[in-house]
């Protein structure tokens, strides 16, 4: 498949991801936990079913959050695949607050060469690829990153994972830039909003996985921003053998 093909198979696989999760989220639903204690429904098990089904056509292999944990010594030969949360945001989601997305990575050689992130209750869908990044909505299509021209600064941080860390890094842009606002958002959204130009820096000092950073770091890319492992000082690198990312600083 050709790279606009694979965008396209991308898309349509988060929409109707998408489509599957506010079937379960406009009724009642129950929630189990993993091991980690984080939440699990049907919405995820189902999602992740129609994004692998769509992203197997493309015979490139899939990592996802809720499917076959793939052994390092089988991935490790993988110069392609894909990286999939089938919905990020679940904690979001479990509340009702709209902030929970798809997430649709492609990785080559370690790198994220296209990402699709899908808002299922707004109808929003944020993509990129080498020929940019976009935001598209009901009524636009626009080019990331659409905001410019701020006069403030602006900081976006997690409305369920706050940690001292975090919050120390936020006085020290206090310190830096004088007054400093700080929007909490849900998801790969904090990534999108860096990604926009509504935000300036989006520091996470708390656990995430490779999962849920990949999409959002390509469309950080192609909007000429960066993601930043906070411990290599280099960009996040994936398909490694430990999935859990370390900490991170998109800006």
């Amino acid at each position: 498949m050709k790279s606009n093909q694979l965008l396209q198979l991308a898309k349509s696989a988060a929409i109707l991801a998408g489509e599957e999760i506010l079937k379960v989220y406009n009724k009642d639903f129950d929630v189990s936990y993993k091991e980690d204690e984080s939440p699990l429904t049907i919405a995820d098990k189902n999602a992740n079913t129609v994004i692998e089904k769509m992203l197997l056509e493309s015979k490139i292999p899939i990592l996802s959050e809720e499917g076959r944990q793939v052994p390092f010594e089988e991935r490790k030969n993988w110069d392609k695949l894909w990286i999939v949360d089938p919905l990020d945001g679940t904690k979001e989601f479990v509340k009702r607050n709209g902030e929970f997305t798809v997430n649709i990575a492609l990785i080559e050689n370690g790198s994220p060469v296209m990402g699709v992130i899908y808002v299922p209750v707004t109808n929003v869908l944020y993509y990129a690829s080498e020929e940019g990044a976009f935001k598209e909505s009901k009524n636009s299509i626009d080019k990331l990153p659409i905001v410019t021209d701020r006069q403030s600064f602006i900081a976006v941080g997690s409305r369920s994972h706050q940690s001292p860390e975090t919050k120390a890094y936020f006085d020290s842009l206090i310190n830096k830039h004088g007054k400093v606002e700080v929007i909490s958002m849900g998801s790969s959204l904090k990534i999108c909003l860096v990604a926009e130009g509504k935000a300036d820096v989006y520091p996470r000092f708390a656990p995430t996985m490779e999962w849920d950073t990949a999409a959002g770091h390509a469309i950080a890319n192609y909007a000429n921003k960066k993601l930043i492992d906070y411990k290599t000082k280099n960009e996040m690198k994936y398909n490694r053998e430990q999935l859990l990312n370390n900490w991170f600083i998109v800006s």
